[in-house]
């Protein structure tokens, strides 16, 4: 082996355990693709928020815009939505959208509606917040389901059929 074979970045994928679940993660992600065509599903950052606006497209009269938009990833009866979702205890927030799905998808696939409303709700609870570098302000799972339980039903985005999200939504105490 002569100097620059040494150099060379070795390729460890092949030899990896984790080398089969990158295969089958690329092979879904491919079928999602061709099944899902508005989206990208990149084996990045974006992934869990691209299955999250696909689950959102089912469970709720909604329809995505095409691409990646700033602000808003869908329309419902004119209304505009950002759509969130989450594996992990907190949900990005960034600017303030005309109505924002909060969903958390848990280690078997179950959705959990986190919060169904109007942005402004959310901007209420965290506008005296520093916003980090990254401009997207973390709000906890459970501080978005308690202004969840204040959303009136008139404001909430309507679903396609309620028996579909696993985990049922709070009681409505604010109306």
């Amino acid at each position: 082996m002569n100097k620059f074979q040494e150099m060379a970045p070795q390729k460890y994928m092949k030899t990896t355990p984790i080398a089969e679940y990158v295969k089958q993660l690329i092979s879904t992600v491919r079928r999602m693709n061709r099944d899902y065509p508005t989206k990208n599903f990149p084996l990045d950052g974006r992934l869990v928020g691209d299955i999250g606006e696909i689950l959102a497209e089912q469970l709720y009269e909604l329809e995505l815009l095409a691409g990646n938009t700033p602000l808003h990833d869908a329309l419902s009866q004119g209304r505009h939505v950002q759509i969130k979702t989450t594996m992990k205890s907190a949900l990005g927030f960034g600017d303030i959208p005309d109505y924002y799905i909060g969903l958390k998808i848990d280690e078997n696939g179950d959705v959990e509606e986190i919060f169904n409303g109007p942005g402004s709700i959310i901007w209420e609870a965290i506008k005296g917040r520093k916003r980090p570098k990254n401009y997207m302000i973390n709000v906890s799972v459970n501080i978005l389901k308690k202004l969840n339980s204040t959303v009136c039903p008139e404001e909430r985005i309507p679903k396609r059929s309620a028996h579909l999200i696993a985990k049922k939504r709070p009681k409505t105490t604010g109306c």
